[in-house]
């Protein structure tokens, strides 16, 4: 999810749910960008090693085929939270702990 701006609890209830909260960077929004609903998205920089509040790129396909990139901020916060997203949520790390899952590794 992209947003301008997360209110506290509501940024930690969609990391605990495994929902990546993604942040626009400068004065960048939907509106600035022109955004219709016809574009496609990528997100360059998810991967093994994503740490807290690591700064992302966002790729815009355009339906015309226009290219652009933009960045983004990853509003996961904390290690733990990579760990709660990494599991798909704050049940699912539990549950892996309980069972004696390696933290982490539910999703992949």
């Amino acid at each position: 999810m992209i947003a301008r701006s997360y209110e506290r609890i509501h940024r930690a209830n969609l990391v605990g749910m495994g929902v990546l909260p993604l942040q626009f960077v400068a004065d960048d929004s939907v509106t600035s960008l022109g955004l219709r609903g016809d574009e496609t998205f990528d997100i360059l920089g998810i991967g093994p090693s994503l740490l807290p509040m690591q700064a992302l790129t966002l790729v815009i396909e355009r339906a015309n085929g226009e290219r652009s990139e933009r960045p983004l901020l990853c509003r996961i916060d904390t290690a733990i939270e990579v760990s709660y997203y990494r599991s798909g949520g704050i049940l699912p790390y539990v549950l892996g702990e309980l069972l004696g899952a390696p933290a982490g590794n539910t999703t992949d």
